[in-house]
This record gives structure tokens, sequence and C-alpha cells, in this order.
């Protein structure tokens, strides 16, 4: 018997969710990622965040994870979700709707993402469509490009003005939806110490690793593959045994030199918008 349950704290789903979710790392390092971050910093989101989980039999088959206005993550390593999203679909039916919280689309794995669209239409009344086909990637060794001109440095309180323009312009060019505060999220970064820069006499490029981004007087010089090498090899130095990111299928040149500095593809990820339906 599928049962989902609503958890009020990062910490409480981690503690249902993070076994079955830990066994397939890479794959589900975003839900993973918002989710620990979190634990340790509850205010890190201007909105209350959502997490549930679906289980048959005390195994966790279904996690989902949403921080309005972002968009539902969902994840699954079971082979037969459908009755699993079914039953998240009408939990969320009567915990989002009641808290006035709607959905505005959802991030998962291609298969289970287009489920969850299908029954999630036709029980809130609403219409879906793609908004971006992704891929995830993972790294382990890097492979060092021909290096550009330049050096990684982390950002500083001097690069807010700067770092909040590039976010503005990665997320419109990248994303094309409403991005909330980005000036906030930049400067949680940079006092968090996780965004970098690649100066060349300026910055001209940064990365999060999950906010790549060059403005387009800059392409075509190697910065955003010699900033995304750098940081990586950081990472692993620093202990940890890989490094996971996005990239968007409709973008070959940023598939491309992720694989040419080591990322390895670990499956695809789909990420839909709904729209009230006329």
């Amino acid at each position: 018997m599928m049962i989902t349950t609503t958890h009020r704290t990062a910490d409480e789903f981690l503690e249902h969710a993070a076994p079955t979710l830990e066994k397939n790392e890479a794959a589900n390092n975003l839900i993973l990622g918002m989710s620990l971050r979190l634990k340790e910093s509850p205010h890190t989101f201007e909105t209350t965040p959502f997490f549930a989980t679906v289980t048959d039999r005390d195994r966790v088959v279904l996690a989902a994870v949403m921080t309005p206005p972002f968009k539902l993550v969902l994840s699954s390593d079971a082979d037969d979700y459908g009755d699993a999203v079914r039953s998240a679909v009408n939990a969320f039916t009567k915990n989002l709707f009641s808290l006035h919280r709607p959905i505005p689309g959802v991030t998962a794995a291609s298969a289970l993402a287009e489920n969850f669209c299908v029954q999630w239409a036709r029980v809130a009344k609403v219409n879906y469509r793609i908004g971006m086909k992704q891929r995830i990637y993972e790294l382990r060794t890097v492979n060092p490009p021909q290096w550009a001109q330049g050096a990684m440095r982390l950002a500083t309180r001097t690069d807010l003005d700067l770092a909040t323009q590039w976010a503005i312009a990665f997320n419109d060019e990248a994303l094309g939806t409403p991005a909330g505060n980005l000036r906030g999220l930049v400067e949680r970064k940079i006092e968090a110490r996780e965004l970098y820069v690649w100066v060349d006499g300026e910055p001209v490029s940064g990365v999060g690793v999950n906010l790549v981004y060059t403005p387009p007087p800059f392409r075509g010089k190697g910065y955003a593959s010699s900033c995304v090498a750098a940081l990586s090899q950081l990472q692993l130095d620093s202990g940890y045994q890989f490094c996971v990111l996005y990239t968007d299928l409709a973008n070959p040149t940023s598939n491309s030199i992720y694989q040419k500095i080591g990322y390895v593809s670990v499956c695809d990820s789909d990420d839909y918008i709904f729209e009230n339906a006329n």
C-alpha cells in the first residue's frame, strides 16, 4: 500500500529519504543538495519548503522537494512508480491546494517527469509543456583543458553587482523563467564561499558549478572550460569523490566542453512548466 507522508523539516525528510537517494547520489544530486542545504540553513529560501515521501511497505519509492517559487523536484528508483505518483498527486492536491501553493513545474528523470505531468494535469486542471531537456553529468577525474589566460578566484562582495547581472542574464538566456530574488541568491553564495569567477584582468566567467556564465563578448576564449575544470579539480582535491552538473541538451557547446573536461553522462532529466488551462 502506497503511503504519502509530508515532512515538516529537511532533517525529517532526509531521515526517511537519504538512504534511498544516496544509492544513486549523482542522479539525485539536486534533491539531495536542496534538502541538505535546508538542513544546514533552514532559511536559505524565502518561502517555506515542501517535503514528501511515498513509501510502500516502509520502502521509499518516491521523494519530492519544492522550494517555491521553484519547481517540484522528484526522484524514484522504482521500476514501476505509477502508483507512487498517483498517491503523491492525491496527497499534493490536498496539501498544496489547501495552502494555496501551486506547483509551477516539475524536474525529474525524463519518464518520471512525464508520468507526473500527465497525472497532475488531469487533477490540477493545468496544461504542461517541456521547459528544458537536460542531462546530468558526473566527473571523477579532470582532463585539463588548454588553459585560458587568467585564473580562478572566489567571488567577493565587490563582485556582487556584476555577478547578479550575470545571474539574471544566465536565467534569461538559459532558463527563461521567473527567477525570484537572484541578488539575494548570489549574495548568499558569496557569503558561503560558493561562487567563483575566472579573472583575466577583470571577471570574465563564473561557475557555481550550477551557474556557469560567460558574457557574449568573452565567449570562445576557453574561460568557461578553464573555470569549470579548475573548480572541479578544487572540489576533488578537497575530498569530494565526484562533481555533478546539469546541461541543456539543446546547447551542444556546453555538452561538448564538459565532456572534454571529463564529465560523463549519468541520465537525462526533463524540466516541465505547468500553465493554467484556457
